[in-house]
């Protein structure tokens, strides 16, 4: 007898739950890291994330008067440089699946005075609210982790891309050398999350991020789910010994 309730179940981490609470429980890992994450981006990554994320958009080739999706935007550090680059006849779009991450993009971004060229909506990336073939370029940033159905997203991200156009994924990965992954997952299990409790009062929202982090596919299987998602020519790079990687397809 086939067991249909597997079928039905996705990992929150290290747990198994079912497909449609573990939305809910990511918005509310969310809603409480919100106020301090960019503080905490700081803090874990000893400031290397503004690193990664520089080596992201330079990757991008982001011209002026393109048409961005910034997936998983957060805070929307990544979309304030997209919206300067793509300049006043550009777009950015900032979606993301949290309303608590948007409300301080908001803030944030129009304090910086970019407001007339970025739109902010509130999306779940497995169903992206857009045309077929409208963007040139989607980037996610440390935000494919945590979707429920990645295969389904990546079948969204494509339909919204216009020919010619390219995908980018910034996420943790697998370290390549062993006395590395060593001290990554001393630190990651041991020390990240007691940082998360003492400057947010929250040290659950952060061991989940870390056990999200390990059960997310590396970087061969992730190369290999773009390509079975119409992606081509996939291909990626590996930062700070494969801590990180960058994914980049197109879709002619």
């Amino acid at each position: 007898m086939i067991d249909e309730n597997k079928y039905n179940k996705t990992h929150f981490g290290f747990r198994l739950v079912s497909k449609k609470h573990k939305e809910l429980m990511v918005a509310n890992v969310f809603n409480s890291v919100a106020a301090n994450y960019d503080l905490m981006n700081d803090l874990m990554s000893f400031g290397i994330h503004r690193l990664w994320k520089r080596l992201t958009i330079q990757f991008s080739c982001v011209r002026r008067r393109q048409k961005v999706l910034n997936i998983a935007g957060g805070t929307g550090d990544m979309t304030d440089k997209f919206s300067r680059l793509v300049g006043e006849n550009g777009i950015v779009v900032l979606a993301d699946i949290n309303d608590s991450m948007l409300k301080i993009a908001r803030e944030k971004l129009r304090n910086n005075g970019y407001i007339n060229n970025i739109i902010y909506i509130q999306a779940n990336a497995e169903v992206l609210p857009f045309p077929n073939d409208i963007f040139d370029r989607i980037i996610i940033s440390f935000g494919l982790r945590n979707i429920t159905d990645k295969e389904q997203a990546l079948q969204s991200m494509y339909r919204v891309l216009k020919p010619g156009g390219c995908l980018i994924i910034l996420e943790f990965s697998r370290p390549l050398f062993i006395p590395l992954k060593k001290f990554y997952d001393f630190y990651s299990f041991y020390i990240l999350p007691k940082i998360g409790k003492l400057v947010t009062n929250d040290e659950s929202s952060y061991r989940y991020l870390v056990e999200s982090i390990r059960m997310h596919p590396d970087q061969d299987t992730l190369k290999a789910m773009m390509l079975n998602s119409g992606f081509e020519s996939a291909e990626y790079f590996n930062i700070t010994g494969g801590i990180v990687a960058l994914h980049r397809g197109y879709k002619f």
